[in-house]
Protein backbone atom coordinates (compact mmCIF):
# COMPACT_ATOMS: atom_id res chain seq x y z
CA UNK A 1 0.00 0.00 0.00
CA UNK A 2 2.81 2.41 0.91
CA UNK A 3 4.38 1.98 -2.54
CA UNK A 4 1.16 3.15 -4.22
CA UNK A 5 1.00 6.28 -2.07
CA UNK A 6 2.76 9.29 -3.63
CA UNK A 7 5.78 10.75 -1.86
CA UNK A 8 4.27 14.24 -2.16
CA UNK A 9 1.35 15.73 -4.07
CA UNK A 10 1.72 16.33 -7.80
CA UNK A 11 2.88 19.91 -8.28
CA UNK A 12 4.54 20.10 -4.85
CA UNK A 13 8.34 20.19 -4.76
CA UNK A 14 10.97 18.80 -2.43
CA UNK A 15 14.13 20.88 -2.68
CA UNK A 16 17.38 20.82 -0.74
CA UNK A 17 17.09 23.11 2.26
CA UNK A 18 20.51 24.64 1.83
CA UNK A 19 20.33 26.89 4.89
CA UNK A 20 19.32 24.12 7.28
CA UNK A 21 21.90 21.75 5.76
CA UNK A 22 24.62 24.36 6.23
CA UNK A 23 23.41 25.21 9.73
CA UNK A 24 23.26 21.58 10.91
CA UNK A 25 26.81 20.75 9.86
CA UNK A 26 28.18 24.17 10.82
CA UNK A 27 27.04 23.32 14.36
CA UNK A 28 27.78 19.58 14.31
CA UNK A 29 31.32 19.90 12.94
CA UNK A 30 32.73 22.17 15.69
CA UNK A 31 30.77 20.22 18.32
CA UNK A 32 32.47 16.98 17.31
CA UNK A 33 35.90 18.59 16.84
CA UNK A 34 36.14 20.75 19.98
CA UNK A 35 33.27 19.56 22.14
CA UNK A 36 35.07 16.99 24.30
CA UNK A 37 38.11 19.18 24.94
CA UNK A 38 35.90 22.17 25.78
CA UNK A 39 33.57 20.34 28.16
CA UNK A 40 33.46 21.10 31.88
CA UNK A 41 30.72 20.63 34.49
CA UNK A 42 30.14 24.37 34.73
CA UNK A 43 29.88 24.85 30.98
CA UNK A 44 27.65 21.81 30.69
CA UNK A 45 25.33 23.23 33.37
CA UNK A 46 25.21 26.59 31.58
CA UNK A 47 24.42 24.84 28.30
CA UNK A 48 21.64 22.83 29.99
CA UNK A 49 20.19 26.06 31.37
CA UNK A 50 20.10 27.49 27.85
CA UNK A 51 18.33 24.33 26.63
CA UNK A 52 15.61 24.85 29.25
CA UNK A 53 15.20 28.50 28.25
CA UNK A 54 15.36 28.05 24.48
CA UNK A 55 14.07 24.56 23.68
CA UNK A 56 11.78 24.17 26.69
CA UNK A 57 10.40 27.65 27.30
CA UNK A 58 10.92 29.06 23.82
CA UNK A 59 10.31 26.26 21.34
CA UNK A 60 8.13 23.71 23.15
CA UNK A 61 6.02 26.10 25.25
CA UNK A 62 6.15 29.40 23.41
CA UNK A 63 6.22 28.35 19.76
CA UNK A 64 4.62 24.89 19.71
CA UNK A 65 1.96 25.14 22.42
CA UNK A 66 1.45 28.90 22.38
CA UNK A 67 1.83 30.21 18.84
CA UNK A 68 1.04 27.10 16.79
CA UNK A 69 -1.66 25.46 18.92
CA UNK A 70 -2.85 28.56 20.83
CA UNK A 71 -3.09 26.57 24.06
CA UNK A 72 -2.86 29.76 26.13
CA UNK A 73 -3.10 33.51 25.80
CA UNK A 74 -0.39 36.02 26.60
CA UNK A 75 0.57 39.62 25.94
CA UNK A 76 2.09 40.63 22.62
CA UNK A 77 5.40 41.46 24.30
CA UNK A 78 5.60 38.11 26.13
CA UNK A 79 4.71 36.31 22.92
CA UNK A 80 7.59 38.12 21.24
CA UNK A 81 10.02 37.14 24.00
CA UNK A 82 8.99 33.48 23.77
CA UNK A 83 9.42 33.55 19.98
CA UNK A 84 12.89 35.07 20.38
CA UNK A 85 13.83 32.34 22.86
CA UNK A 86 12.58 29.75 20.35
CA UNK A 87 14.90 31.26 17.73
CA UNK A 88 17.82 30.97 20.18
CA UNK A 89 17.26 27.22 20.33
CA UNK A 90 18.95 27.14 16.91
CA UNK A 91 16.15 25.00 15.48
CA UNK A 92 15.24 27.54 12.80
CA UNK A 93 12.86 30.39 12.06
CA UNK A 94 9.42 30.51 13.71
CA UNK A 95 7.34 30.79 10.54
CA UNK A 96 9.11 27.84 8.92
CA UNK A 97 8.00 25.81 11.94
CA UNK A 98 4.45 27.14 11.70
CA UNK A 99 4.26 26.15 8.04
CA UNK A 100 5.82 22.71 8.42
CA UNK A 101 3.59 21.95 11.41
CA UNK A 102 0.42 22.87 9.53
CA UNK A 103 1.52 20.86 6.50
CA UNK A 104 2.29 17.79 8.61
CA UNK A 105 -0.85 17.98 10.76
CA UNK A 106 -3.08 18.37 7.74
CA UNK A 107 -1.82 15.18 6.10
CA UNK A 108 -1.22 13.02 9.16
CA UNK A 109 -4.88 13.44 10.08
CA UNK A 110 -5.97 11.97 6.74
CA UNK A 111 -5.86 8.41 5.43
CA UNK A 112 -4.43 9.54 2.05
CA UNK A 113 -1.33 10.93 3.74
CA UNK A 114 1.66 11.14 1.33
CA UNK A 115 4.69 9.09 2.30
CA UNK A 116 6.74 12.19 3.10
CA UNK A 117 4.50 12.92 6.10
CA UNK A 118 3.92 9.33 7.20
CA UNK A 119 6.33 7.16 9.17
CA UNK A 120 6.50 3.95 7.18
CA UNK A 121 10.15 4.52 6.32
CA UNK A 122 13.51 3.99 8.03
CA UNK A 123 15.24 6.33 10.45
CA UNK A 124 18.06 6.91 7.96
CA UNK A 125 15.61 8.02 5.29
CA UNK A 126 13.81 10.26 7.76
CA UNK A 127 17.14 11.84 8.70
CA UNK A 128 17.71 12.73 5.06
CA UNK A 129 14.17 13.88 4.35
CA UNK A 130 13.62 16.01 7.44
CA UNK A 131 17.07 17.50 7.97
CA UNK A 132 18.07 18.06 4.35
CA UNK A 133 14.91 18.75 2.31
CA UNK A 134 12.23 21.45 2.33
CA UNK A 135 8.69 21.06 1.02
CA UNK A 136 7.31 23.76 -1.29
CA UNK A 137 3.57 23.17 -1.85
CA UNK A 138 2.02 24.25 -5.11
CA UNK A 139 -1.03 25.49 -3.17
CA UNK A 140 -0.66 26.60 0.46
CA UNK A 141 -4.30 27.64 0.74
CA UNK A 142 -5.44 24.08 1.54
CA UNK A 143 -3.50 24.23 4.83
CA UNK A 144 -5.29 27.31 6.16
CA UNK A 145 -2.19 28.88 7.66
CA UNK A 146 -3.11 31.32 10.45
CA UNK A 147 -2.96 34.87 9.00
CA UNK A 148 -2.23 36.45 12.39
CA UNK A 149 1.01 34.48 12.67
CA UNK A 150 2.07 34.45 9.01
CA UNK A 151 1.68 38.23 8.74
CA UNK A 152 3.02 39.10 12.18
CA UNK A 153 5.86 41.67 11.69
CA UNK A 154 7.95 40.38 14.61
CA UNK A 155 7.72 36.74 13.52
CA UNK A 156 8.49 37.69 9.92
CA UNK A 157 11.55 39.65 11.03
CA UNK A 158 12.75 36.75 13.19
CA UNK A 159 12.23 34.41 10.25
CA UNK A 160 14.53 36.53 8.07
CA UNK A 161 17.18 37.16 10.71
CA UNK A 162 17.17 34.17 13.08
CA UNK A 163 20.70 33.06 12.15
CA UNK A 164 22.09 36.45 13.16
CA UNK A 165 20.30 36.38 16.51
CA UNK A 166 21.89 33.03 17.32
CA UNK A 167 25.29 34.11 16.02
CA UNK A 168 25.08 37.28 18.11
CA UNK A 169 24.46 35.33 21.31
CA UNK A 170 27.33 32.94 20.54
CA UNK A 171 29.60 35.94 19.93
CA UNK A 172 28.65 37.40 23.31
CA UNK A 173 29.39 34.10 25.05
CA UNK A 174 32.78 33.89 23.31
CA UNK A 175 33.61 37.47 24.27
CA UNK A 176 32.49 37.09 27.88
CA UNK A 177 33.45 33.53 28.80
CA UNK A 178 35.84 32.28 26.12
CA UNK A 179 35.95 29.98 23.13
CA UNK A 180 35.36 26.76 25.07
CA UNK A 181 32.18 28.13 26.68
CA UNK A 182 30.94 29.20 23.26
CA UNK A 183 31.52 25.71 21.85
CA UNK A 184 29.63 23.98 24.66
CA UNK A 185 26.83 26.55 24.86
CA UNK A 186 26.69 26.97 21.08
CA UNK A 187 27.48 24.17 18.61
CA UNK A 188 27.23 21.35 21.17
CA UNK A 189 23.89 22.60 22.51
CA UNK A 190 22.42 23.48 19.12
CA UNK A 191 23.46 20.33 17.25
CA UNK A 192 22.18 18.20 20.15
CA UNK A 193 18.90 20.14 20.06
CA UNK A 194 18.48 19.72 16.30
CA UNK A 195 19.27 16.00 16.30
CA UNK A 196 17.35 15.42 19.52
CA UNK A 197 14.23 17.18 18.23
CA UNK A 198 14.34 15.16 15.00
CA UNK A 199 14.93 11.85 16.81
CA UNK A 200 12.13 12.41 19.33
CA UNK A 201 9.71 13.31 16.53
CA UNK A 202 10.63 10.19 14.54
CA UNK A 203 10.63 7.74 17.45
CA UNK A 204 7.41 9.08 18.98
CA UNK A 205 5.65 8.33 15.69
CA UNK A 206 7.06 4.80 15.55
CA UNK A 207 7.45 3.26 19.01
CA UNK A 208 5.90 3.37 22.46
CA UNK A 209 2.40 3.02 23.82
CA UNK A 210 -0.85 4.66 22.71
CA UNK A 211 -4.06 5.15 24.62
CA UNK A 212 -5.95 6.96 21.83
CA UNK A 213 -7.00 6.16 18.29
CA UNK A 214 -7.64 9.09 15.94
CA UNK A 215 -10.45 8.21 13.53
CA UNK A 216 -9.59 8.39 9.82
CA UNK A 217 -6.00 9.44 10.51
CA UNK A 218 -2.82 7.92 9.13
CA UNK A 219 -0.71 8.80 12.16
CA UNK A 220 -1.76 8.41 15.79
CA UNK A 221 1.61 8.90 17.46
CA UNK A 222 3.00 7.03 20.47
CA UNK A 223 4.02 7.94 24.01
CA UNK A 224 7.40 7.18 25.53
CA UNK A 225 8.27 7.83 29.19
CA UNK A 226 11.97 8.49 28.62
CA UNK A 227 11.58 10.61 25.49
CA UNK A 228 8.74 12.52 27.09
CA UNK A 229 10.81 13.40 30.13
CA UNK A 230 13.85 14.42 28.05
CA UNK A 231 11.91 16.51 25.52
CA UNK A 232 9.76 18.71 27.79
CA UNK A 233 6.77 16.44 27.12
CA UNK A 234 7.06 16.34 23.32
CA UNK A 235 7.63 12.59 23.44
CA UNK A 236 4.03 12.01 24.59
CA UNK A 237 2.92 12.31 21.00
CA UNK A 238 -0.18 10.14 21.09
CA UNK A 239 -1.53 12.36 23.87
CA UNK A 240 -0.73 15.40 21.74
CA UNK A 241 -2.54 14.01 18.69
CA UNK A 242 -5.64 13.46 20.85
CA UNK A 243 -5.40 16.76 22.79
CA UNK A 244 -3.71 19.07 20.29
CA UNK A 245 -5.08 22.23 21.94
CA UNK A 246 -3.72 21.27 25.36
CA UNK A 247 -0.70 22.99 26.89
CA UNK A 248 -0.24 19.85 28.96
CA UNK A 249 1.13 16.94 26.94
CA UNK A 250 1.02 14.40 29.76
CA UNK A 251 -2.20 12.63 30.74
CA UNK A 252 -1.20 10.26 33.55
CA UNK A 253 0.75 10.85 36.76
CA UNK A 254 3.67 8.74 35.53
CA UNK A 255 4.25 10.92 32.45
CA UNK A 256 6.76 13.68 33.24
CA UNK A 257 6.04 16.77 31.14
CA UNK A 258 8.61 19.41 32.10
CA UNK A 259 7.09 21.78 29.55
CA UNK A 260 3.89 21.73 31.59
CA UNK A 261 5.94 22.70 34.65
CA UNK A 262 7.16 25.75 32.73
CA UNK A 263 3.58 26.56 31.66
CA UNK A 264 2.45 26.44 35.28
CA UNK A 265 5.27 28.79 36.32
CA UNK A 266 4.29 31.28 33.62
CA UNK A 267 0.64 31.04 34.64
CA UNK A 268 1.46 31.51 38.32
CA UNK A 269 3.48 34.60 37.45
CA UNK A 270 0.54 36.02 35.50
CA UNK A 271 2.48 36.00 32.22
CA UNK A 272 0.01 33.68 30.46
CA UNK A 273 -3.67 32.98 31.03
CA UNK A 274 -6.66 31.06 29.63
CA UNK A 275 -4.50 27.94 29.62
CA UNK A 276 -6.09 24.94 27.91
CA UNK A 277 -5.04 21.71 29.62
CA UNK A 278 -6.21 18.12 29.58
CA UNK A 279 -7.97 17.41 32.86
CA UNK A 280 -8.70 21.11 33.41
CA UNK A 281 -10.53 22.20 30.25
CA UNK A 282 -12.14 20.28 27.35
CA UNK A 283 -9.29 19.46 24.98
CA UNK A 284 -10.00 15.98 23.59
CA UNK A 285 -10.67 16.01 19.86
CA UNK A 286 -13.96 14.57 18.63
CA UNK A 287 -12.04 12.10 16.46
CA UNK A 288 -9.96 10.79 19.39
CA UNK A 289 -11.19 7.63 21.09
CA UNK A 290 -9.73 6.05 24.21
CA UNK A 291 -8.90 2.38 23.83
CA UNK A 292 -6.81 -0.20 25.73
CA UNK A 293 -3.09 0.44 25.52
CA UNK A 294 -1.43 -0.74 22.34
CA UNK A 295 2.32 -1.06 22.32
CA UNK A 296 4.86 -0.96 19.55
CA UNK A 297 8.58 -1.45 20.11
CA UNK A 298 11.45 -1.76 17.61
CA UNK A 299 11.61 -5.55 17.96
CA UNK A 300 7.97 -5.87 16.83
CA UNK A 301 7.88 -6.00 13.05
CA UNK A 302 4.17 -5.28 12.54
CA UNK A 303 2.47 -2.08 13.64
CA UNK A 304 -0.81 -2.51 15.47
CA UNK A 305 -3.51 -0.12 14.30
Amino acid sequence: MASRTPLILPGDQLRPGWLKIFWLYAMLGPALWWGWSSWSPGRGLASLGLVVLTVGLGHSVGLHRGIIHRAFRTSRSMRGVLAWLAVQSGLGGPLAWVRSHYFRDYWQNRLDCPRYFAYDHSMARDYYWNLHLSLHPADESRYELPPAEVRDPWLRWLERTWVWHVAGLLGLIWWGWGFEAMIVCGPVRISASILGHWAVNFLSHKYGYARYDIADAKEHGYNNWVLGALSFGEGFHNNHHAHSSSAKLSVAWYELDLGWCLVRLLRAAGLIWDVQAVGETPTQRDRARVRPFRWRWPWRAAQVR
